[in-house]
C-alpha cells in the first residue's frame, strides 16, 4: 500500500497503538487497505510478533523475508497438517457449522508428496506451452468484446473471465457452467461476515454440492483412458484415485481456488498498480518488453495470498523468540513482500526490476505454488493483448475490496478503456 494515500490520523492513530496489543488477523485492515502500515510497524520494531488474544486465538506473526523462508523451508518443524489447524490462521475445525477438508497443501511428506505429484504434470512447461495459443485466443475473445469508453467492471469482464475460462480448459469442465468455478473458488475461502454466504452451513451445502458435480465428472473420466486434465489425471493416479470423499473434494477445491485467485487478482491488482503509479505505465507503454519482468512484479505487489500458517511440532527460535510446540506461526507474505532489507525499494512498484522474481507469493519449500508459471503465462498474455489494443486501462473510480485476511482480494475495480 502506499502510505501517502492514508489520512494522517489513520497514520498517527496506528503509530499509537502499544505493540502487544496489535493484531493483524483482522480482515476489516485488508478491506480497508491500512494493513501495510500494521506491517511496518511490526518488521521494525517486532517482526516475530507474538498475538496473545483475537478471534482466531493466540499466534506468532513472521514479517521479514528471511524469517518467512525459514519456516516455509522447514517442513520438519512447521507442520502444514489438517489435523493440527491446517494452512490458514483461522482453525477450521474449532467453527460450528464449518466444513473441514483434506487437501495436500495441508499435509506433510510423504502423502503430500504422492498426492502433489499426481497432478503437477498438468502444469509443467510443456504442457503450458501447448496451453498457451489457448489462453491467448480466449484473452483476445475477452478484450475484443470490451466496450471503449465506457465505465465497466474489470473484475467481473476480464480477471475473472480469463482465469475462469482458463481453469474449465484444465479440468476439462463443462463450459457453459464455467461460472460454477469462480462461485465454489469464493465460497471455499469465504467466512459469513464476507457477504459471500450466509453461514457455514450455507457454505458447507455449496462445497458437497460442488464435491458431488466433480464426482460425476470423476466417474466419467475413470472409464475413459487418462487424459491431460486435472481430474483424469486424480482418477487414474494410484496416489489419488482411492482419496477419501472429504479429500477428494478438498484437492478439488485448492486446484480451484490456487488457479483462480492467485491470477484473477493479480490481473486486477496490476491495472490498479499502474494508475497508481503513472510513471511505471508510461514506462510500460514505451517498453513492451518490460511486460516479463512487470508479471512477477504484479505478483509481488498484490500477494494474493497473504499468509501461510503452520504449526510448531517442537519448540524453535526464530529471530530471538521462542516458539514452543503447538504454537501457531504464520507466516505473512504481504508483509515479507514489503521487507526492504532484503527487496530494494520494496515499496514502490517498479516493472523493470533486475531481479523480480525474488518474492514470496508463490511461498517456498515443498508448499511452494505448482501453478505460478501458469498464473505468469496468463498475466503475460493479457498484459501483451491489452498494449496491442488499449494505450491505457484507466480506474475511475476506488477499488472495492475483499473482507478476508487470506485472500488479497479486489471484488470490482471501475475502469475505462482508451483505444490505442
Amino acid at each position: 500500500m502506499n502510505v501517502e494515500t492514508v489520512e494522517l490520523d489513520t497514520v498517527e492513530k496506528i503509530a499509537a497503538i502499544p505493540i502487544e496489543q496489535i493484531d493483524v488477523s483482522r480482515p476489516n485492515l485488508f478491506q480497508k487497505d491500512t494493513i501495510g502500515l500494521f506491517f511496518d510497524r511490526l518488521r521494525k520494531e517486532d517482526p516475530v510478533h507474538y498475538c496473545r488474544e483475537s478471534n482466531v486465538g493466540p499466534y506468532w506473526s513472521v514479517t521479514k523475508f528471511n524469517d518467512i523462508m525459514a519456516v516455509d523451508t522447514n517442513h520438519k518443524v512447521f507442520s502444514s497438517e489438517a489435523k493440527l489447524g491446517g494452512i490458514a490462521i483461522q482453525d477450521m475445525h474449532s467453527v460450528e457449522g464449518a466444513l473441514e477438508l483434506e487437501m495436500f497443501i495441508a499435509m506433510d511428506p510423504p502423502k503430500h508428496d504422492q498426492q502433489r505429484k499426481a497432478v503437477t504434470s498438468s502444469v509443467a512447461p510443456s504442457n503450458l506451452r501447448l496451453l498457451e495459443p489457448t489462453i491467448r485466443e480466449r484473452a483476445c475473445e475477452i478484450l475484443d468484446d470490451l466496450p471503449i469508453g465506457e465505465d465497466f467492471d474489470w473484475v467481473d469482464k476480464v480477471s475473472i473471465e480469463l482465469t475462469t475460462m482458463t481453469l474449465a480448459t484444465l479440468f476439462d469442465f463443462p463450459w457453459e457452467e464455467r461460472r460454477k468455478l469462480t462461485r465454489w473458488s469464493d465460497i471455499a475461502t469465504a467466512a459469513p461476515e464476507t457477504g459471500i454466504v450466509e453461514s457455514y452451513q450455507a457454505r458447507r451445502e455449496e462445497l458437497i454440492e460442488c464435491a458431488m458435480y466433480f464426482k460425476e465428472l470423476w466417474e466419467q473420466r475413470i472409464k475413459q483412458e487418462p487424459k491431460n486434465d486435472l481430474i483424469s489425471m486424480m482418477a487414474h493416479s494410484p496416489a489419488t484415485r482411492e482419496m477419501p470423499f472429504m479429500e477428494f473434494l478438498g484437492n478439488l477445491l485448492l486446484l480451484i481456488v490456487g488457479g483462480n485467485d492467485t491470477t484473477r487478482n493479480s490481473i486486477s491488482g496490476g491495472v490498479l498498480a499502474l494508475n497508481q503509479n503513472p510513471d511505471e505505465y508510461r514506462k510500460l507503454n514505451d517498453d513492451t518488453s518490460l511486460i516479463t519482468s512487470m508479471v512477477p512484479e504484479i505478483i509481488r505487489w498484490q500477494t494474493p495470498l497473504t499468509h501461510m500458517r503452520r504449526t510448531a511440532l517442537q519448540d524453535w527460535d526464530i529471530g530471538g523468540k521462542q516458539i514452543k510446540e503447538g504454537d501457531k506461526v504464520v507466516m505473512w507474505y504481504l508483509s515479507g513482500n514489503r521487507d526492504d532489507t532484503v527487496i530494494d525499494k520494496a515499496d514502490q512498484f517498479i516493472i523493470d526490476r533486475s531481479n523480480p522474481r525474488h518474492h514470496l507469493s508463490f511461498g517456498f519449500g515443498i508448499h511452494r505454488c505448482m501453478g505460478n508459471r501458469l498464473a505468469e503465462l496468463q498475466l503475460r498474455i493479457i498484459w501483451e493483448e491489452i498494449h496491442k489494443r488499449f494505450v491505457k486501462v484507466e480506474v475511475v473510480d476506488q477499488p472495492e475490496r475483499l473482507f478476508s485476511n487470506l485472500v488479497r482480494g479486489i471484488t470490482k475495480l471501475p475502469v475505462r478503456l482508451h483505444a490505442r
